[in-house]
């Protein structure tokens, strides 16, 4: 599927006649919840006890995707993405070691710097769940045309913009995208500093493809 085009930065708006209904407000949020609860138990949490044979957590899973996905990181840096001190964020690691998935090496620059990088075994379970949630979706996607799959991507990211520019809590927010990184993140309009792109590595392809 194409992807969507860059957007143009959010405009607050000011002012406006309309309010909304308090019928409409309930769907909306009803709805919104309801979204946000399928989003997890199904293409994230159910996928998960599926690909994997051991059990992890959504942060465990999120941070072995970040390792896979962009080669080597500092603990310290996947505790900002996760955002959690770096005490919780090396429990998450040790879990991640003793399973297999990522492996612990000292920086050839810097002794005192650990890296952390993915096994083999990481990747693939990485690669096996994408490929499980892509069958998945498929005949979901299947049911709706391009247009509205573009529109919905639009409204959804215009209501979340919405809310962070309503609270002005932009500074340090990040959307949690999983790793679906896009260069054009909305966030980045409110701020400069985005958890995920500190800790990716500029230039380099995803390892997954060099492992195909």
């Amino acid at each position: 599927m194409a992807e969507v085009p860059a957007r143009d930065p959010p405009q607050r708006k000011v002012g406006g006649s309309d309010q909304a209904d308090p019928q409409d407000l309930f769907n909306l949020l009803r709805h919104a919840h309801i979204f946000s609860a399928v989003v997890q138990e199904i293409l994230e949490l159910k996928l998960l006890r599926e690909a994997s044979p051991d059990p992890l957590s959504l942060s465990q899973f999120h941070l072995l995707k970040l390792i896979s996905l962009n080669g080597q990181h500092q603990v310290g840096q996947v505790a900002d993405f996760l955002g959690v001190s770096a005490p919780a964020a090396s429990k998450n690691i040790d879990k991640l070691e003793r399973l297999g998935l990522v492996s612990r090496e000292q920086c050839k620059g810097d002794r005192r710097a650990i890296l952390l990088a993915s096994s083999r075994r990481g990747r693939q379970l990485v690669k096996r769940y994408e490929e499980i949630k892509a069958r998945r979706l498929m005949p979901v996607l299947d049911s709706f045309s391009t247009k509205d799959l573009r529109r919905l991507t639009h409204l959804l990211e215009r209501f979340s913009v919405a809310l962070i520019d309503a609270e002005d809590t932009g500074e340090g927010l990040c959307f949690r995208c999983s790793a679906y990184f896009d260069d054009n993140c909305p966030v980045t309009h409110f701020h400069d500093d985005c958890p995920y792109q500190k800790v990716r590595q500029p230039g380099e392809g995803s390892v997954m493809a060099k492992e195909a």
